[in-house]
């Protein structure tokens, strides 16, 4: 008798894995382009991905795997970034990457950023991770801080735990209100998109 017909006549899941069902290294590569790349919605995806594995009969394990994939998906595209940033820095006359990141930030944001980065630390990136704007002016802080790229990942580690850990809730709230699974997904990218952009428009609307 196979495996799966040992888990068919235990009334366990068919052999479809939760892998299959998200896609996980689509998930990471979108991930991690996300990261250098800004109109990747990156935290709808690991929304969207949290709630589909909540689907699954793999339940724990698919969310936690997206949870893992997202966190070192997002690490590796920060550090990638920063490594490009690193280079215009050093280099004479800077670089066109190192320009595009400051076309990203605000002279206001990059103010606040730096005046945090020198209060706070590292730790500030954890902050930065979860507040809709504000990864790139820290980055950009760290960069002209000329901070190295083995700190910089020491505090960008836990930034993007919590990144992955908070996008991950969203998706599997969505997923538990919601016995279809594109209920939970409207639902979690909804919610990620009032994350994103509410901040921005409310502002707008104060100034």
């Amino acid at each position: 008798m196979t495996w799966r017909e040992i888990a068919a006549a235990a009334g366990q899941v068919p052999p479809e894995t939760t892998q299959q069902a998200v896609g996980y290294p689509a998930l990471f590569v979108l991930v991690a382009l996300g990261a250098l790349v800004p109109v990747i919605p990156t935290g709808a995806l690991v929304s969207t991905a949290s709630v589909v594995a909540f689907h699954q009969e793999s339940l724990p394990y698919g969310v936690l795997l997206v949870f893992a994939v997202a966190a070192l998906a997002a690490f590796t595209g920060d550090v990638a970034l920063y490594w490009l940033g690193q280079r215009g820095v050093r280099s004479r006359g800077g670089s066109r990457g190192l320009e595009r990141l400051r076309r990203r930030a605000t002279p206001e944001r990059l103010e606040q950023a730096q005046a945090k980065l020198d209060e706070h630390g590292v730790l500030v990136l954890v902050v930065s991770r979860l507040v809709p704007a504000g990864r790139i002016p820290v980055m950009l802080a760290c960069l002209l801080a000329q901070l190295p790229l083995r700190r910089f990942a020491r505090g960008d580690a836990p930034a993007c735990l919590a990144w992955a850990a908070t996008y991950g809730l969203i998706g599997i709230l969505g997923g538990s209100l919601f016995s279809e699974p594109w209920k939970g997904v409207a639902l979690a990218v909804g919610l990620t998109l009032l994350i994103s952009v509410g901040p921005g428009l409310w502002r707008r609307v104060r100034g």
